[in-house]
């Protein structure tokens, strides 16, 4: 056999692992950072007790929170506050027939305020998740569209409406005390709020909770989320859909950090992503990112902003993004917004 050729066998044999090491190794691509405006703190303490994980509306040129969380070792608050300015907050109902309104699915929807599922009593006895649906136009008087929705009873699912209709997008059954079982994957639509329709059972994301979803470009987009526990775990890929049933991956790992509890709205044509929660070790964030696809993400800065926090409101109104409460620690009740003009992105 001719010398050479065991070299060019060891060769042809070890080529394509020096390629993947040769990749393995090339640096990542830099995150790109947008400088834009300072946020602009409306209140540092509004009227309503600090909190999170509430429920949150724009409604009738209002702004609305409703319930959330006070600590662990109570039921949560059922009181409703609305502003028309983000300074100024009037109590509008302060026993609301609403039970579960720990980490709710909230939304305005046909004129109407929505809340369904949540959690109820932290870790008393009695604990546990709703399938309810209520609705108002008013904020005074709320109907039960439903008191048991087909989907079963969950909380911190991700809630949009697309293509008119309500669409529920995976969540929990139970929040201080299930396990991988207890998160879901599955998509639900209703018209009405009170017939509801099974568009996916097993979505290809991974079962989870305290997600967001979004409507942009005539698509759903999921992302984030994950468990809190007993085992904490959190996710930071996104993906997309143009009728809720087919999924497409988009990201499988985005430059933000994995994490639950965090805040999401579309605003200048791109979704937004803003502080959270990571665990191991524990950190709340006070980053904020942008995207237009979904692949493509750009970490939005501001010289004065608002301080790491997880499970706050966010809002689009009046043609700015506000954000309220949500823990820092401690609870708080502070409201910011962040104005920006209409060709922002497209100078950038």
């Amino acid at each position: 056999m001719p010398s050479f050729l065991p070299r060019l066998l060891l060769a042809v044999i070890f080529l394509p692992f020096s390629l993947l090491l040769a990749q393995e190794k090339q640096p990542l691509q830099p995150i790109k950072a947008i400088q834009g405006p300072d946020w602009i703190m409306e209140t540092k303490s509004a009227s309503w007790q600090a909190r999170d994980s509430q429920g949150e509306f724009v409604h009738r040129d209002k702004l609305w929170i409703l319930g959330g969380w006070f600590n662990s070792k109570e039921a949560p608050p059922r009181d409703l506050w609305s502003s028309a300015d983000g300074k100024n907050w009037t109590l509008n109902n302060k026993d609301l027939p609403i039970l579960h309104t720990d980490l709710p699915m909230s939304i305005s929807f046909k004129d109407q305020m929505w809340m369904m599922g949540g959690w109820h009593n932290g870790r008393l006895p009695g604990h546990s998740a709703s399938n309810q649906v209520w609705a108002s136009s008013d904020g005074t008087d709320w109907k039960q569209i439903t008191t048991k929705a087909q989907w079963s009873p969950r909380l911190a699912s991700a809630i949009v409406e697309f293509k008119g209709k309500l669409w529920i997008l995976g969540g929990t059954e139970n929040y201080y005390f299930g396990d991988k079982n207890s998160l879901k994957n599955d998509v639900w639509s209703s018209a009405d709020g009170k017939d509801w329709k099974l568009e996916s059972k097993n979505a290809p994301w991974a079962p989870r909770a305290y997600h967001q979803a979004a409507v942009l470009n005539d698509k759903i987009y999921v992302f984030g989320g994950g468990n809190y526990v007993p085992e904490y775990f959190a996710y930071n890929d996104v993906w997309s859909s143009s009728d809720g049933v087919n999924w497409v991956q988009e990201s499988e790992k985005a430059p933000w950090s994995e994490r639950l509890w965090f805040s999401s709205v579309v605003y200048r044509d791109h979704i937004w992503v803003m502080g959270g929660w990571s665990n191991k070790p524990s950190k709340n964030w006070a980053d904020s990112w942008v995207t237009k696809d979904g692949k493509n993400w750009a970490r939005f800065d501001a010289k004065s902003s608002w301080k790491e926090r997880h499970e706050h409101s966010a809002f689009v109104f009046k043609d700015k993004l506000w954000i309220a409460g949500g823990m820092i620690p401690p609870l708080c009740n502070e409201v910011w917004s962040l104005s920006l003009p209409p060709d922002f992105f497209s100078k950038k």
